[in-house]
C-alpha cells in the first residue's frame, strides 16, 4: 500500500466525524434560536465559504483539516445590534448553553450507536472464539485451556465471537482478575477454566492482551487450492486457473495454503516453477510474484485468493445479526462500554496504572484507518465509530478549550449563581491550550517511537 491508502481514508473519517460533531453543536444552536454566523471544517485560510440561509450563515472549507468550528453570533466577540440580542449566545440561558456545547459530543456518540446499529441489522462476519493450543508456560496453559475449544463465556457474560472476547479480556485485564472462561470442545464437553490475568500489562508497545496470556485464534489447516485470480494478477498471466491444487513450488512441497502464502511472499519478482493439480493432471507453470509494498517491505504477490471451503468457513466464522430493536440496544451498549473504557484507561493514566504509551495521534490513527479500510467496509465502519466515541469522550473532558471545559464553567456558574469571570476563563484558556498542546505533542511523539520500533 502506498502513502494515500492510509491517508484518504483517515482525511474522510476525520471529514465524517468533525461534520457530525459540529452540526450537533449547529443543530441544536438554532433549536435554540441562536443564531449562526459560520460552519467551518477546518482551521485556518478559507478554501470555499458559501452563504446559505435565512441568515446568510457562512459554510467553510478551510486550510487545516484537523478540526472545525461553529462561530455564533456573541457580544464577547463583536458587538451586536440591538434587535438581534436576543440571539446572541451569551444571552442564552446556562441550560441552553449547555444543551448547545454538549451537543458536539453527543452527536460523536450518536453517530457511533448508528453505525453499530446498521452493522449489526445488516449482519456481520466475525471470526468465531476458537482457541488454538496455548503456549507452553503461560497463563491459558496453566488454565486447562485446550485447542479447538470454542470460547462460550467470560465470566457468565456470553462471548460470539473473537474480538468481543478480546475486548472483555482487555476490560478485565485493568483490574488483574482472575476469570472464568467457559468453553466447549468438539466432543460438547463443557470447561471451566480460571484464568488469571495479573501479569497482563495494557500497553499498546507491548503485545496484545490475548498474545501475552497465550492465547491465539485456531487457524485451520486449509488446502493450497487457487480460488479467484485477479485479472491482472501474475497468477492468471502464467495459466494458473481457479480450482487448480498447488502441490509444490520450485524445490518445496506445499500441503498447506499458509506454505504458499509464505513462499510467495519471500519471493517478490523471482520467478517460480508452480506445480499443480488439475483435473488430475499434474502441470508446471512458469510464475513471477509482483513485488508490493507492505508497511515499507516488498513482498510477493500473485493475485490470487484461496478457493472458498464452506466446510471450513463455518468453523471459522459466525454472521452476526439482530433484530431492529435488539441492534439499537446493542448500538448503545457497545457506544457506552467503549466510552466507559476510554474513560476508565484515561484515569488510570493519570494515576499511573496504565502506561501513558497508550495514547495515539494521527499518525497511529492513520494507520489504523489505512488497515480498516484495506480489511474492508465493515472494518472501516468499525473504526469509524470507535474514533468517533473517542472524539465524543476527549472533548467531554474538563479542560478550558474543550466542550467538556465550557461545561465545567457552566457547572460552576449555576453552583455560584453567575458567570465564571472574564479573567478565570482566559487563564482557564491559556492553560487548557497549553495542557491540549502538550497532550497532542505526547501522543505524536508516541507515534514516532511505533514507527520507530516497527
Amino acid at each position: 500500500m502506498n502513502l494515500l491508502d492510509y491517508i484518504l481514508p483517515f482525511l474522510l473519517a476525520l471529514g465524517i466525524l468533525i461534520v457530525v460533531h459540529e452540526f450537533g453543536h449547529y443543530a441544536v444552536a438554532r433549536l435554540c434560536g441562536v443564531k449562526v454566523l459560520r460552519f467551518s471544517l477546518g482551521f485556518g485560510k478559507p478554501l470555499l465559504v458559501r452563504k446559505a440561509g435565512a441568515d446568510q450563515t457562512e459554510w467553510v472549507l478551510a486550510a487545516f483539516p484537523l478540526g472545525g468550528y461553529v462561530k455564533m453570533l456573541d457580544e464577547r466577540e463583536a458587538p451586536v445590534a440591538a434587535h438581534e440580542l436576543h440571539r446572541a449566545f451569551n444571552r442564552q440561558s446556562v441550560w441552553r448553553r449547555i444543551a448547545v456545547v454538549a451537543a458536539g459530543p453527543l452527536a460523536n456518540f450518536v453517530l457511533a450507536i448508528a453505525l453499530y446499529w446498521g452493522l449489526y441489522t445488516g449482519g456481520v462476519e466475525e471470526l468465531r472464539p476458537r482457541l488454538a493450543a496455548p503456549e507452553a508456560a503461560t497463563s491459558a496453559a496453566h488454565a486447562g485451556l485446550q485447542g479447538g475449544e470454542l470460547v462460550r463465556s467470560i465470566n457468565g457474560e456470553a462471548v460470539e465471537t473473537w474480538q468481543e472476547f478480546r475486548w472483555k479480556l482487555l476490560n478485565l485485564a485493568l483490574d488483574k482478575q482472575v476469570v472464568t472462561v467457559e468453553t466447549v470442545n468438539a466432543s460438547r464437553e463443557i470447561g471451566f477454566h480460571k484464568l488469571d490475568l495479573a501479569g497482563v500489562v495494557v500497553d499498546q508497545a507491548e503485545r496484545d492482551v490475548t498474545a501475552q496470556l497465550g492465547l491465539q485464534l485456531q487457524r485451520p489447516k486449509l488446502p493450497a487450492v487457487l480460488g479467484r485470480l485477479s485479472a491482472s494478477g501474475a497468477a492468471e498471466a502464467a495459466g494458473l486457473r481457479e480450482g487448480d491444487r498447488v502441490v509444490r513450488i520450485g524445490d518445496s512441497s506445499v500441503e498447506l495454503w499458509t506454505d504458499l502464502v509464505t513462499i510467495v511472499r519471500d519471493a517478490p519478482g523471482r520467478t517460480l516453477e508452480f506445480e499443480v493439480l488439475r483435473d488430475g493432471r499434474a502441470l508446471r507453470f512458469q510464475v513471477t510474484p509482483s513485488a508490493v509494498d507492505d508497511n515499507g517491505r516488498s513482498v510477493g504477490r500473485i493475485g490470487a485468493a484461496l478457493a472458498d471451503a464452506e466446510d471450513q468457513r463455518e468453523q471459522m466464522f459466525v454472521t452476526v445479526r439482530y433484530g431492529l430493536g435488539e441492534a439499537l440496544s446493542k448500538g448503545i451498549g457497545q457506544t457506552w462500554d467503549t466510552a466507559a473504557m476510554s474513560v476508565s484507561v484515561m484515569g488510570r493514566m493519570i494515576v499511573g496504572e496504565v502506561s501513558v504509551k497508550n495514547l495515539s495521534g494521527p499518525v497511529t490513527i492513520a494507520d489504523f484507518a489505512g488497515q480498516s479500510a484495506r480489511m474492508g467496509w465493515a472494518h472501516y465502519i468499525k473504526f469509524l465509530a470507535l474514533i468517533s466515541i473517542s472524539l465524543g469522550v476527549l472533548n467531554l473532558m474538563p479542560v478550558p478549550v474543550l466542550d467538556g471545559g465550557h461545561l465545567l464553567y457552566y457547572v460552576i456558574e449555576i453552583i455560584k449563581g453567575g458567570p465564571v469571570s472574564e479573567r478565570a476563563m482566559e487563564i482557564g484558556q491559556q492553560i487548557g491550550m497549553a495542557l491540549l498542546a502538550a497532550l497532542m505533542a505526547f501522543a505524536f511523539y508516541n507515534d514516532i517511537n511505533r514507527l520507530v520500533a516497527s
